[in-house]
């Protein structure tokens, strides 16, 4: 029989060490013999119902309007209370003006706009009054030292007490509603009461001595409010507040 010849599979000319397939050997063992690459990882994003929450919002009005407002009431006090007791004469009634118009009645309107932002609408409410008084005690006295207001000379007396009697309703309608906070609140309102009391009855009847102990009782007044400060001072640097009395009504 004619055996037949296998013949070799012929090589591409030019190009030595290759398959048939024209696959380069030497890039096949390079191929097995390199290290594995990293597999990239596939990291899902964060829906917003797992994202962390914002960090809440400061108000960098924070803190306690009285730090301002008790202080400054206390300063215009004290000018209302010399005037009231004859440290000077009725011709210088308005000497206390310049304390109450530049310093109380602008620290006053600080601390109410500051209570309001903060929500604490009692605090806002109290400091609210006080720079009504004070400041409406400036326009008084300017306006009838300067006769801005055109009123007659025998009507001045009336005049003073339509002034008196406006505040003394409103703080004692303040009074009122401060029972249920600690009493030395009700207190400090309270001497306020008896103080343009004693102011009204006096003006009407031309008593000096009601007038002066109007003005007494107007220093006693300044006296809780300063025990006031130093418990809220001392509330504020860390210490331990003084006591202020239960609410006369729970």
């Amino acid at each position: 029989m004619r055996q037949t010849r296998h013949k070799p599979h012929p090589i591409t000319p030019g190009i030595r060490g290759t398959t048939p397939n024209n696959i380069d050997l030497r890039d096949l063992a390079m191929t097995v013999d390199a290290p594995p690459t990293s597999v990239a990882t596939h990291v899902p994003l964060q829906t917003e119902a797992e994202a962390p929450p914002d960090p809440p919002v400061t108000n960098p009005l924070r803190g306690n309007p009285g730090i301002v407002g008790i202080p400054i009431t206390i300063a215009g006090a004290l000018g209302l209370g010399f005037v009231d007791a004859g440290y000077v004469p009725a011709e210088a009634a308005a000497a206390g003006i310049p304390t109450i118009l530049a310093a109380t009645s602008i620290g006053l309107l600080l601390a109410t706009v500051w209570a309001a932002v903060l929500g604490q609408n009692a605090s806002a409410s109290l400091f609210a009054v006080f720079f009504g008084f004070y400041a409406s005690y400036a326009a008084l006295a300017l306006g009838l030292t300067h006769n801005w207001y055109g009123i007659p000379d025998d009507q001045i007396v009336h005049t003073q007490a339509i002034w008196l009697i406006c505040w003394l309703v409103t703080i004692a309608m303040l009074t009122l509603v401060t029972i249920r906070l600690p009493w030395s609140f009700t207190l400090l309102l309270g001497l306020v009461d008896v103080a343009l009391l004693l102011l009204l009855v006096g003006t009407l009847d031309a008593n000096t001595t009601l007038v002066h102990l109007g003005g007494y009782v107007v220093f006693a007044f300044v006296a809780v409010a300063v025990y006031l400060y130093v418990d809220l001072m001392w509330s504020e640097t860390g210490g331990r507040g003084l006591p202020l009395g239960r609410p006369l009504v729970s």
